[in-house]
């Protein structure tokens, strides 16, 4: 992937807000990003498929559910800006209620009980 592509697929509010949870919790199920997001299905789906298809994230399905994490194998800029993302304490103020929700998903255990 080269940079401007990277750039690019960072365009989009919905899919930041996606990596930007990927990040910051390691894996997150289709379910609990919609629910965090306040979003439809296809719509997660769409960005979380774009995201894929960039190599910037990585899919595991576990039964019915489907889980995103970031990919091993992203160039080491790239891993480094996303981290950034990650630790940015103003885009937590930003998307904070997006934090919050998927933290209260997390504890309900509204997807099976992610086990890799």
């Amino acid at each position: 992937m080269l940079p401007h592509q990277f750039f690019k697929m960072l365009s989009d509010e919905t899919r930041v807000r996606c990596l930007l949870l990927i990040a910051r919790h390691g894996e997150v199920c289709v379910c609990q990003l919609t629910d965090s997001l306040g979003e439809g299905q296809p719509k997660i789906s769409r960005h979380l498929a774009q995201l894929r298809q960039s190599g910037v994230v990585v899919d595991e399905r576990r039964g019915q559910w489907v889980y995103y994490h970031i990919a091993p194998d992203l160039p080491g800029w790239a891993r480094k800006i996303i981290n950034g993302l990650g630790d940015s304490q103003c885009l937590l103020t930003e998307y904070q209620q997006d934090d919050a929700k998927l933290r209260s998903q997390l504890q309900e255990s509204v997807c099976a009980p992610s086990s890799k």
